[in-house]
């Protein structure tokens, strides 16, 4: 019986290809699991904002309630990056600042301009775990299958805080449309700068 005999030059085209999707997966791992922590903690920070300012109002327990749910986006993105040895965006300290005072001087509004930077805020944040989820799948969804499970679900919980903001008369807010369009340009942003910072 003859074996077949692969060549060296097979072998090393084939080590150099495994080698490359090896670093675009370890590339994208990076991109999403830091982007989607700032994120996480910059709605961590605003929820703060909105809290500090209605936490005694009619929508106080709302904010409370999907400010938890934050903290829990944000914890577990926490443990994803130390699992993979992930490092955080530089802008941190900055998301800490502007994400408080975002969410603190939309509730000086009142709750319906408060209720607006939350729908504006998981709308961007809504489309870009779905961008992620594509980008995820296209590179091997068997091997991301446990992030794409928590990506969905937190998708999910930020589609249902955007319809809760809604609800709870978001479009009654002052100059909605403006403001609203100026949320949306800041947030695709920080998405921009974290994934890369």
């Amino acid at each position: 019986m003859l074996r077949q005999v692969t060549s060296p030059i097979k072998i090393f085209q084939r080590n150099i290809s495994t080698s490359l999707r090896d670093a675009k997966t370890r590339t994208l791992l990076d991109k999403v699991i830091r982007v989607d922590h700032a994120g996480e903690y910059g709605a961590d920070r605003i929820y703060a904002g909105q809290l500090a300012v209605l936490g005694k109002s009619s929508v106080g327990p709302l904010i409370k309630k999907m400010w938890e749910e934050e903290k829990h986006h944000r914890e577990t993105f926490e443990k994803l990056m130390a699992e993979n040895r992930v490092r955080p965006t530089a802008l941190l300290p900055f998301w800490n600042i502007a994400g408080f005072a975002l969410g603190a001087g939309t509730a000086l509004l009142g709750k319906e301009a408060a209720m607006a930077c939350t729908v504006a805020v998981e709308d961007v944040i809504g489309d870009h775990y779905n961008s992620q989820i594509r980008e995820l799948v296209e590179d091997n969804p068997e091997k991301h299958k446990a992030l794409l499970e928590t990506v969905k679900k937190f998708r999910d919980d930020e589609l249902h805080h955007h319809d809760t903001g809604l609800q709870h008369d978001a479009e009654k807010a002052p100059f909605y449309n403006v403001l609203s369009q100026a949320i949306k340009i800041g947030c695709k942003g920080a998405i921009w700068v974290s994934e890369r910072i």
